[in-house]
């Protein structure tokens, strides 16, 4: 059977590499590597040009994590901790996600790409979590996952891959959804209340999370976005 082909966006970052220290579009391989697995064929969108013109030739789309939305995009000041913030990336993503889901296309949202389809919806977005939660859990240090556990709602897209027990999931995310984008359905939350996961019930499969899938043992969520294409 043919693999699905599932666009995954980049980073465009300083990064060494052999000889080279240079601007570089990349992306951690663990989303690759997750890909494959489920079945599908990986192709990694960089930031520049027009991607949104891709989508037409995309099964799937995987919004991946990176640096926090411009808190323009949400009529917000920055906080002291925003960071990271690269518009040239936001320009791009927007216009993706706009696309994608216009088309209906089988979408999954990691981290940022959560935290972007919330954006673009109308909701807005936590710039600080341990000024909300009062714990550093969800980001423990630089580099480092938190691990904590979520909840699943019974009968949501993420519900059915992963059950509706609580599972621990690796998390890096210092910011979160704080207004709910009008359409969006909560379909996981953390035990501190923070929304870890929607879906987009007028689409046929549009699911975020805010954990790093990518960086668990399993591929379930993967498995249901090739499913899904």
């Amino acid at each position: 059977m043919e693999r699905p082909v599932i666009g995954i966006t980049s980073y465009v970052e300083p990064a060494r590499y052999t000889v080279w220290d240079m601007p570089v579009a990349l992306l951690p391989y663990m989303y690759v590597e997750q890909v494959v697995r489920a079945g599908g064929q990986p192709v990694i969108l960089p930031p520049a040009g027009s991607p949104a013109r891709l989508v037409a030739r995309l099964d799937g789309l995987i919004l991946a994590g990176g640096g926090d939305v411009s808190p323009e995009r949400y009529g917000q000041e920055p906080h002291d901790q925003t960071g990271y913030i690269r518009k040239f990336r936001d320009t791009a993503e927007f216009a993706v996600i706009e696309a994608a889901l216009e088309a209906d296309l089988p979408y999954l949202g990691i981290c940022r790409g959560m935290q972007v389809l919330n954006v673009a919806l109308g909701g807005t977005l936590h710039q600080h979590l341990p000024d909300v939660v009062g714990h550093t859990g969800h980001s423990p240090a630089p580099g480092e996952f938190g691990h904590l556990p979520v909840r699943p709602v019974a009968g949501t897209l993420v519900g059915k891959a992963l059950g509706a027990e609580p599972v621990t999931v690796p998390h890096y995310h210092h910011q979160a959804i704080d207004r709910l984008a009008p359409g969006l359905t909560v379909s996981a939350v953390a035990d501190d209340g923070t929304i870890e996961a929607v879906e987009l019930d007028s689409r046929t499969f549009a699911m975020a999370v805010q954990w790093h899938p990518e960086a668990a043992k399993d591929c379930a969520l993967f498995e249901a976005l090739v499913a899904a294409c």
